[in-house]
């Protein structure tokens, strides 16, 4: 496999997209937050004191992904045409669904990905004061769609 973003010096590069047609593209990523059965609790009764936790992660999760270009060095800054995040709320969980569209030259699957990361770290922000051991985990992409390299389906 070639290592595209490698000039001939071996420095770091952006990769140029501009010979790439412009698609729709469709990336999907999910992860999970784990806590406490109380925190779960606080967070459906509204007594986490920062406020309503889910609402501030999905505005979050819609940041981040509008943001991506901005932490990761070498993703392509693109106009997302759509957004969107979902929470599934269990017992000793909060699970994260990101979705987002673009019409690019290249993909949104770091979008999606950041989406789910920076819901997950907001909503350890603002229960952090109640419960320091929750833990993030198994953030992946589960679905791209559009590009040369055509569909993906993960778990």
């Amino acid at each position: 496999m070639e290592f595209t973003h490698f000039n001939e010096k071996g420095r770091a590069r952006m990769v140029d997209v501009s010979g790439k047609d412009i698609t729709a593209r469709v990336a999907e990523a999910r992860g999970s937050i784990l806590m406490k059965p109380q925190t779960i609790n606080l967070i459906r009764t509204g007594g986490i004191k920062k406020g309503d936790v889910l609402a501030v992660a999905q505005v979050a999760g819609i940041m981040a992904a509008k943001r991506t270009a901005d932490i990761i060095p070498m993703c392509h800054p693109i106009a997302t045409t759509g957004i969107d995040i979902d929470f599934t709320v269990g017992e000793d969980r909060i699970d994260v669904a990101a979705k987002v569209k673009t019409m690019e030259r290249t993909g949104v699957e770091m979008e999606a990905l950041t989406a789910v990361s920076a819901a997950c770290l907001t909503v350890y922000d603002m229960c952090k004061a109640v419960d320091r051991g929750m833990r993030m985990e198994n953030i992946r992409l589960t679905y791209k769609s559009g590009g040369k390299s055509g569909e993906f389906k993960g778990e």
